[in-house]
């Protein structure tokens, strides 16, 4: 993976700011109707921003500047798309600048919009349960509701929904473009996966962690979590050995994540470092790879818009268990984030229903990280129990689930 293979910043920036324009034009609209809100504001003071807010302005903004303001008002002929922030040339492109600094003061001006819109609906960002959806502080909330004063203060609702419907929802450009991101991120797995990194009996589980930090980095990219290695080795119950020297024989899992162009991309695929005198994987391990496939099958059969995600982890883990797999399931939304907001479909510490998270449903051109593992007896290592670690992103549109390009069939042989 050559540096080469990304775009220069100046290309990478006017790609984001292409998705932002076509987002406020074709999604943001639908998502207000959709959630009967007809106006959204979003106020962030510089270094402590929405993290939603960061998602609203063009790349090279960066943050908000002292205090920041953006106003969407929809109405029958559409969203308008207004700034009260300090002027910039750089949200001119996607916002109209409302606030005359030297004629009224932010909330003046605020107050004096609201007044002439007269929204029925003035959603903000507060949530007790999506992190991402409760940005708006609470000292910025009572100087909101104090400048809005009566009645407008009433009409003030929870914009939860509004903020879930934004992050999750991947356009058309987004979703053409990801598989190109992920690919990133497989061709680093591929590398530290391969004789150029690993020498058994002397390769660490940490020198491996530590090479894809650095690989990151030189591609001048932003991993969103650490990577981690770890194996399983015939003889050791243990099925997340870490911090170990690699040798021949062992089964390695990596869990690898990175930024680019915006998004996110999580990813856990498996590898075998060969024995001397093998050619390939015991054909328990590539079984147990096999018994995994078929799990993911089951899971994206019961991806069906309109589904909570209580109710697409029940159905998989059900059609599991009649198919005799041993499974565990806990997928979750991707996008501008790694774990993003959507349904959580199952969590690694709760093999149950997920109250509120859980219940949010299903809907199209949405991404998800197939989080997963199945846990099969493998006869080359006295039965032992071999657990398969998988995750995938995916995209879920009405023609289904989709990989970005593809997913892991196949061991890595080292």
């Amino acid at each position: 993976m050559r540096k080469s293979n990304i775009k220069s910043i100046k290309e990478q920036y006017k790609i984001i700011d292409d998705w932002l324009k076509h987002r406020l034009e074709h999604i943001l609209p639908e998502l207000m109707k959709r959630e009967k809100i007809d106006m959204w504001i979003v106020i962030a003071r510089e270094n402590n921003e929405d993290p939603i807010f960061k998602t609203l302005i063009p790349a090279l903004q960066r943050s908000a500047s002292r205090l920041s303001c953006l106003v969407f008002s929809l109405d029958d002929e559409g969203l308008d798309c207004i700034s009260l922030s300090r002027p910039t040339p750089l949200l001119d492109k996607f916002y109209r600048q409302e606030w005359n600094v030297k004629e009224e003061s932010q909330w003046d001006c605020l107050r004096r919009l609201v007044t002439e819109r007269e929204p029925l609906k003035i959603g903000i960002n507060i949530s007790d349960t999506f992190a991402p959806a409760d940005g708006l502080t609470k000292s910025l909330y009572e100087e909101l509701a104090n400048t809005l004063g009566e009645p407008y203060k009433n009409r003030i609702v929870s914009a939860e929904k509004l903020s879930i419907g934004w992050l999750e929802t991947r356009s058309s450009l987004e979703l053409k473009t990801y598989p190109e991101i992920y690919k990133i991120a497989i061709d680093i797995i591929e590398e530290a996966f391969s004789l150029k990194v690993i020498v058994a009996n002397e390769t660490t589980t940490d020198d491996v962690e530590w090479w894809i930090m650095e690989k990151i980095n030189e591609l001048g990219l932003t991993p969103w979590f650490t990577p981690t290695i770890d194996l399983q080795r015939k003889g050791n119950e243990n099925n997340r050995i870490t911090n170990t020297v690699i040798n021949h024989g062992d089964l390695l899992h990596c869990d690898v994540g990175i930024h680019y162009l915006g998004l996110a991309t999580d990813t856990q695929r498996l590898a075998y470092v060969l024995k001397p005198g093998e050619k390939s994987a015991p054909t328990g391990i590539k079984e147990a790879l096999r018994v995994g496939n078929v799990f993911q099958d089951i899971v994206a059969e019961n991806f069906i818009a309109g589904c909570t995600g209580n109710e697409i982890f029940n159905a998989s883990l059900r059609e599991a268990e009649n198919r005799e797999i041993k499974a565990m399931l806990y997928t979750h939304p991707i996008g501008y984030h790694g774990h993003g907001v959507g349904p959580t479909i199952g969590m690694w510490d709760q093999q149950g229903e997920v109250p509120i998270r859980g219940e949010y449903p299903l809907f199209f051109n949405t991404c998800y990280a197939l989080e997963l593992n199945t846990t099969s007896m493998v006869p080359e290592w006295d039965n032992k129990e071999v657990a398969i670690f998988l995750e995938e992103t995916i995209a879920f549109t009405r023609k289904g689930v989709s990989y970005l390009p593809n997913r892991q069939t196949e061991l890595y042989i080292i």
